[in-house]
C-alpha cells in the first residue's frame, strides 16, 4: 500500500498533539524513553517529533540534575511559559483579573472592589484598573496575552452579550468584548460566571476529570451551571442552569432565610450567613433551622438539575461553600426526598478566583484550536490576534 505525503504529514501532526498533550499533562519533564512509553510512539518517532517542537518552540531541554552517574538522558518539558492568557470575573462587588500560563498555572492577579450600585461605566473602569494591576504584576504588556475570557454576572448569549441581570439594571447589553478590545488585540470571549466557574472546577479543582456535573454558587447571589461529557454546557441561549428564575424554587429569596435568622440578629446583611453558619456549628437551635430552610430551597433547584442529567457530581461553590461543613450535610438531607440518587457532593477547592480561572480556562481552550487543532499544522508560538 502507497502511503502519500499528505497521509505522512497528517501521521506527523497527530504524533506531535500526542506528545505535546503527555508533556503537558506530566508532573515534570520526561526522557524520550518515558515520552515513547506515554504515547505509545517508537523511540526513533519521538525523537523526530522532539526535534521538530524543539526548533518550532514548543518544548524546551531540562539541564540534568546534577551528581548523576554516567551520561544523563535528556529531559524535556512543555514550554508553558510561552505564551499567556487573562481571565476576568466581574462581580457585583468586585473585578478579579488573574493572568496564567499556557498550563493554566497563575502568575499574577489583580482584584478592585466595585461598589455594587456602581453604574456602569464605573464597573468597566474597575474592569481596566484590575487588568493593569494583573499586568504591571506579571511584567507583561496587553500585546503579550494569547487570549482572554471574561466571566459576568447574569446571562450571556452566543455571541457574548449579556442580555439579563436582575442584580445589575443597567448591565444588560454592554458589549465587554468591545470594550476590551479598545486595547486588547487578542482574541476575546465573554461568557456567565458560574458557568466558568463550572470548567474551572472541571479543569483544575474539586471535579478534575469529571465528565458530568453540577455546579451550584451559593452565596447571596446564586447560580448554577452544568459540565456535559466533559464540555461546558451553553445551551442555545446561554440559560442553562437558570433554574432560580422558577419561582417555586425560592433561589431568588432564600438568602433571606439566613439574614432574617435570630441567630443574625443585628448583623449587616453581608455578615448575616457567615453569623449564622457560625452559630449551627455551635449548635444554635435558630441558626441551625435557617440553614435548614435555605437547605430545602436550594435542593428544590438542585433535584431538578440532578433528575435531569444524573451528574457523578455536584460541587459547592460560591461564598457559602466556605461554611460546607455546616451547609452540605443539611442540602444532602434535603435532596434526599426528591432524587433517585443523591450525587456525591463536594465543595469548592478554588475559592474567590474560581470564575477567574474558569476564564482563563476557557481563554486557553481556544488558544488550543488555534495552535493544536488536528486538521492543522503547528505553528510556532505568537500571540494569536483578533479577526476584526
Amino acid at each position: 500500500m502507497q502511503v502519500s505525503g499528505g497521509d505522512l504529514q497528517r501521521l506527523r501532526q497527530l504524533n506531535s498533539l500526542g506528545s505535546i498533550r503527555a508533556l503537558r499533562e506530566a508532573s515534570g519533564p520526561l526522557t524520550v524513553s518515558e515520552l515513547a512509553a506515554r504515547t505509545g510512539l517508537s523511540r526513533n518517532s519521538v525523537i523526530d517529533v522532539i526535534t521538530g517542537l524543539h526548533e518550532c518552540g514548543w518544548i524546551a531541554e531540562v539541564e540534568p540534575a546534577p551528581g548523576g552517574m554516567g551520561r544523563p538522558a535528556k529531559r524535556y518539558r512543555f514550554r508553558a511559559d510561552a505564551g499567556h492568557v487573562l481571565g476576568i470575573d466581574i462581580g457585583v462587588h468586585k473585578v478579579l483579573a488573574v493572568i496564567t500560563d499556557l498550563a493554566g498555572r497563575t502568575v499574577s492577579s489583580g482584584r478592585v472592589a466595585v461598589d455594587p450600585h456602581a453604574a456602569r461605566p464605573e464597573r468597566l473602569e474597575a474592569v481596566w484598573r484590575a487588568v493593569d494591576a494583573a499586568l504591571v504584576a506579571s511584567g507583561l504588556s496587553g500585546t503579550d496575552l494569547w487570549g482572554v475570557a471574561v466571566g459576568s454576572i447574569g446571562v450571556v448569549n452566543r455571541e457574548g452579550t449579556v442580555t439579563r441581570v436582575e442584580s445589575l439594571p443597567d448591565w444588560p447589553g454592554v458589549d465587554l468584548a468591545g470594550h476590551l478590545g479598545q486595547r486588547l488585540s487578542c482574541p476575546i470571549t465573554v461568557e456567565n460566571d458560574s458557568k466558568l466557574a463550572a470548567l474551572a472546577e472541571q479543569r483544575l479543582g474539586v471535579a478534575a476529570g469529571v465528565s458530568d456535573l453540577v455546579y451550584l454558587h451559593a452565596g447571596r447571589r446564586s447560580g448554577a451551571a452544568l459540565i456535559l461529557g466533559g464540555r461546558l454546557h451553553h445551551g442555545f441561549g446561554g440559560a442553562t442552569g437558570e433554574v432560580g428564575l422558577m419561582e417555586m424554587t425560592g433561589w431568588r429569596t432564600m438568602a433571606t432565610d439566613l439574614e432574617n435568622s435570630p441567630a443574625a440578629r443585628d448583623a449587616p446583611p453581608e455578615d448575616a450567613a457567615r453569623v449564622v453558619f457560625t452559630a449551627a456549628r455551635a449548635g444554635d437551635p435558630a441558626a441551625l433551622a435557617a440553614v435548614d430552610a435555605y437547605a430545602h430551597h436550594l435542593a428544590l433547584g438542585t433535584a431538578a438539575m440532578v433528575l435531569t442529567l444524573d451528574p457523578e457530581l455536584v460541587v459547592l461553590g460560591g461564598g457559602f461553600s466556605r461554611s460546607a461543613d455546616v451547609l452540605l450535610p443539611a442540602l444532602r438531607r434535603a435532596l434526599e426526598p426528591h432524587c433517585l440518587r443523591v450525587p456525591d457532593i463536594r465543595p469548592s477547592t478554588l475559592g474567590e478566583e474560581c470564575a477567574a480561572l474558569g476564564a482563563a480556562c476557557l481563554a486557553l481552550t481556544h488558544v488550543d484550536e488555534h495552535f493544536f487543532s488536528p486538521d492543522g499544522s503547528i505553528s510556532r508560538p505568537s500571540a494569536p490576534r483578533r479577526l476584526v
